[in-house]
């Protein structure tokens, strides 16, 4: 078995544990630190809206031009009055992308562009998008993502409790801050793709964040009748016996989108992969560090609020402060517990012991 493999299978059985849930207050405030610069980042820089949301035009010249995508850049900014988007294709054109104009004055900067890009305007083609259609694309959008919210908090209510939709619903809302962040950060141009890449992500983030409740709602089954674990401690194992597993599909998820990303957008120069393809990777991670790192520890300080989880803490701290006052009393009270259905070393399957000690009915 490789040694992944060995740390995975002895995290699940709890021979071993990172205390995640007893460090929350440090993933709280390195999270907290996060959405405030990505919050700084919206309100200062603001975010590049693509021309299917301002509206505009696109023009597109024929193979094989002498001028370069600098002097487009200049040509368009001069004809327009507004900053342009200039990719150079495969074929050898020039893609222009001016946001932000009316459709009438289209016209007028195609015949100066093409004066200044020394073609024949009828072999310059443009493609108008007006402002009213990206405005009702930008609605649409933000519409998709209430109703996909609204429906996440109904299902995980039901499926699970109210508490794990909230803590489901607050890390969505994280990776959804921290993502429009870093877009607004680089300047990279916000455009259908993106939305699509932003509602990608938070399925992937929801699917995680959903494996290890489902885990944690196995395990605190009857958990108030024993006295062994509290909801933080069983919330621990839960993250703890599904992390190498969360490790390896982020990783396997990441490595194509870091494809896309670093090889195809900044190698290769495929500038229209960098819309879905940022979104993708930047959502990917931090929805696997919200599922780890601000979900589960949300879940257990809500539950633990409840009177009937306080009174477990409380009962499960006294009992430890006996143990460990008198190790051979509290030893033999652990064994009359009735443990939750945790995995860990303590709870060996009663097949294994069945019979030991009991003669064999063998005749020596």
């Amino acid at each position: 078995m490789s040694k992944l493999g060995n740390l995975g299978a002895r995290l699940h059985r709890g021979e071993i544990s990172y205390d995640f849930i007893g460090k929350r207050k440090i993933w709280y405030g390195v999270s907290i630190l996060i959405t405030i610069t990505a919050i700084v980042g919206l309100a200062v820089r603001g975010l590049n809206m693509g021309i299917e949301f301002q509206g505009g035009a696109v023009f597109t010249t024929p193979t094989k031009m002498s001028a370069s995508v600098a002097q487009a850049e200049r040509y368009a900014k001069d004809a327009s009055g507004h900053e342009a988007i200039v990719q150079k294709l495969g074929n050898g054109s020039l893609r222009i992308q001016i946001a932000g104009i009316e459709t009438d004055q289209s016209d007028r900067i195609k015949q100066e562009l093409a004066k200044d890009l020394k073609l024949n305007p009828e072999k310059l083609a443009a493609d108008l998008v007006g402002p009213s259609w990206g405005e009702q694309i930008a609605n649409k959008a933000w519409e998709g993502l209430a109703i996909f919210m609204v429906l996440v908090v109904i299902y995980l209510a039901i499926a699970f409790e109210w508490r794990m939709a909230i803590a489901a619903l607050v890390a969505l809302i994280h990776d959804i801050t921290i993502t429009t962040g870093i877009y607004a950060l680089v300047g990279f141009e916000v455009t259908p793709g993106t939305v699509i890449g932003l509602l990608t992500i938070l399925g992937y983030s929801l699917y995680d964040t959903v494996v290890v409740f489902d885990s944690l709602k196995e395990q605190t089954k009857d958990i108030t009748k024993q006295t062994r674990f509290t909801y933080s401690d069983i919330a621990n194992r839960s993250i703890n016996g599904t992390l190498v597993r969360s490790i390896n599909t982020t990783v396997v998820a990441l490595l194509p989108v870091a494809g896309l990303l670093f090889i195809g957008g900044g190698f290769l120069g495929a500038g229209t992969l960098n819309d879905i393809s940022l979104s993708l990777f930047v959502g990917l991670a931090a929805g696997a560090y919200s599922s780890i790192f601000i979900a589960t520890p949300l879940v257990a300080d809500l539950k633990e609020r409840e009177p009937a989880m306080k009174a477990l803490t409380k009962r499960v701290l006294a009992k430890r402060a006996q143990a460990e006052a008198d190790p051979a009393d509290g030893d033999a009270d652990d064994s009359d517990d009735a443990a939750p259905a945790v995995v860990g070393p303590r709870n060996q399957p009663a097949s294994r012991t069945r019979g030991r000690g009991r003669p064999s009915g063998k005749r020596r």
